[in-house]
């Protein structure tokens, strides 16, 4: 049998492919509904379990706090027991957890069951995505992988939808049904996922060489073999440490730092819209609309950023996300006393062009470590860009009252300049690169 001259790498997406990128999006798609739905059920549950304001909090951030944990354990555990296993331990602890929130009687209980969610959370980012990129073909590699941040916004989306609708049909109870509404998405993510095969880049790492090739034989043809696998043949036997001090500390230290300063700003005006556009003298149905347009515009800067992200390039992209986005809220600082027209200009501006850094924020992480620490990288990048995402979510009200809007919009600002200056110092560019090329430091 003749064994095809091509990398698995250039073979054109075929149904498999399609069906794993369904197996792990789906999981960002559960992610932003889990996260969201505790924001649609939160004033009728802090009735039903007379929450008091210090609860409330604690169970809003409940679900960050586990995506903290969840994103160190998932990426360790991902890298070292392979990616299928995983796999199944976030739809089962979101199945567990949300069917155990319909019988909860207190805030600690509670807060527990969100922080469970959050755990597993945290797990589906670096195995989901890992394993997602592991197989796909380099020119779909980076549209594929920003997918993913569209089905998170999708996720959330329809969170609010579904949970509005249990509230006004379900009784005074009803946040309980919205609350386990996610065990049903979870369970069907559960069974898209079954026959998901192992990576071979993952098996070929641990030097299980038959299995990875029985495995690409599946996937791609009888044709195919490891011959057609652009990855080093031989076993290494470095230790995560080892790779961080040969250089790839440098590269954690980039993925860290730009996905926290592009999560910071997102996570402080997606939560508090509202309450920031009333800062800059936008009340009522201005303050309504534009809270509807920013949420419309981020999705829309994603989709425009996925579409982009092989012809622009992934270095340009970030620098002119954080460029022109960080120019927005720079604006907003300097004419917080503006039109309504010019403050949602700027406003939907900043959501629009913020979108290149964020479809990167899954993109780069995957690309630029290799095999043996890929999960690990995402789940560092992903816990740490958390806790600045719930400081910063934190600090908002306190700035808004101490600084005023101005200030506030300054810092936000700042924030986006430190991520433009890493993007410009550390940015690699890897469109054109195979993954194992990305992956290197030569």
């Amino acid at each position: 049998m003749t064994i095809p001259n091509i990398s698995v790498e250039d073979v054109p997406l075929n149904r498999f492919h399609q069906l794993l990128t369904l197996r792990s999006g789906g999981g960002s798609f559960v992610d932003g509904y889990v996260l969201s739905i505790i924001g649609v059920a939160m004033v009728q549950m802090s009735a039903g379990l007379s929450l008091s304001s210090f609860w409330q909090g604690m169970i809003a951030a409940s679900a960050l706090i586990g995506i903290f944990f969840g994103g160190f354990l998932g990426g360790w555990l991902t890298d070292r027991l392979g990616r299928k296993r995983l796999f199944f331990v976030g739809p089962t602890l979101f199945i567990l957890a949300s069917v155990a929130q319909y019988w909860v009687e207190s805030a600690l209980m509670l807060f527990l069951l969100r922080f469970a969610i959050g755990i597993a959370v945290g797990i589906e980012y670096p195995v989901a995505t890992s394993l997602l990129v592991e197989f796909l073909p380099k020119k779909n590699r980076g549209p594929r992988l920003a997918t993913l941040t569209i089905l998170w916004f999708a996720g959330a989306a329809f969170a609010y939808v579904i949970g509005e609708f249990l509230l006004r049909h379900a009784g005074e109870d009803a946040w309980r049904l919205v609350l386990a509404s996610a065990a049903v998405i979870g369970a069907v993510l559960f069974v898209l996922r079954i026959g998901t095969p192992e990576s071979p880049r993952w098996l070929l790492s641990k030097g299980r060489a038959a299995e990875a090739e029985a495995i690409i034989k599946q996937v791609y043809g009888a044709s195919f073999s490891l011959r057609n696998l652009p990855e080093q043949p031989e076993v290494k036997k470095l230790s995560v440490w080892n790779l961080l001090h040969s250089g790839y500390g440098k590269r954690m230290l980039f993925v860290t730092v730009f996905w926290t300063c592009s999560v910071i700003p997102v996570f402080a005006v997606y939560a508090f819209a509202p309450k920031v556009l009333q800062a800059l003298n936008l009340k009522g149905d201005w303050a309504s609309i534009g809270s509807v347009a920013i949420t419309f515009l981020f999705v829309v800067g994603c989709i425009v950023a996925t579409r982009l992200i092989n012809t622009m390039g992934r270095r340009s992209m970030l620098i002119y996300s954080f460029l022109w986005s960080g120019l927005a809220l720079f604006g907003l600082g300097v004419f917080h006393a503006g039109s309504e027209v010019l403050i949602l200009a700027l406003f939907g501006a900043y959501a629009l062009f913020i979108g290149g850094a964020q479809v990167l924020q899954l993109v780069y992480p995957n690309e630029l470590f290799p095999t043996e620490i890929r999960a690990f990288a995402v789940g560092v990048g992903t816990s740490l860009s958390r806790v600045g995402a719930a400081v910063g979510t934190w600090l908002v009200p306190l700035a808004l009252d101490h600084l005023g809007i101005a200030q506030t919009m300054y810092i936000a600002a700042l924030v986006t300049l430190v991520g433009l200056l890493f993007a410009w110092a550390l940015a690699p560019e890897t469109r054109s690169l195979n993954l194992q090329q990305a992956a290197s430091l030569g």
